[in-house]
C-alpha cells in the first residue's frame, strides 16, 4: 500500500502472501499473482531488493555482535581462569612457607 500498489492487496491476500513469501517473488510469480503491469513489477522488486540488502546487512550485524560477545566472554575466562592459578600459587606458597617453619 505504501508504494501505492493497493490493487494487489486482495490478490496477495487470497494467495496468503506473507513477508517470508514476498521475498521470495520474482516477475514471474508476480505475473501469475495478476500484475499484468511490468511498471508495478519493477517496483516490487526494486522494494524487495531493497528489503533484501537491509536484512542482509542486519543480519551481519548481529553476526558481528555475537562474535564480539563470544570474544569478551573468552577474555573474560581467561581473566578468571588467571586469577585463580595466582590465587592457587599464593595459598601453595604461604603452605610452603608454614610446612618450612
Amino acid at each position: 500500500m505504501s508504494l501505492n500498489l493497493e490493487q494487489y492487496v486482495s490478490e496477495f491476500s487470497a494467495q496468503n502472501i506473507n513477508g517470508e513469501h514476498l521475498l521470495q517473488l520474482d516477475g514471474s510469480k508476480l505475473k501469475a499473482l495478476g500484475m499484468t503491469s511490468s511498471q508495478d513489477r519493477a517496483i516490487i522488486k526494486k522494494k524487495l531488493k531493497e528489503m533484501k540488502a537491509s536484512l542482509e546487512k542486519a543480519r551481519k550485524a548481529q553476526e558481528k555482535m555475537e562474535k564480539q560477545r563470544e570474544k569478551l566472554r573468552k577474555k573474560e575466562q581467561e581473566q578468571l581462569q588467571r586469577k585463580s592459578k595466582k590465587t592457587d600459587k599464593s595459598s601453595s606458597d604461604a603452605t610452603e612457607g608454614t610446612n618450612e617453619q
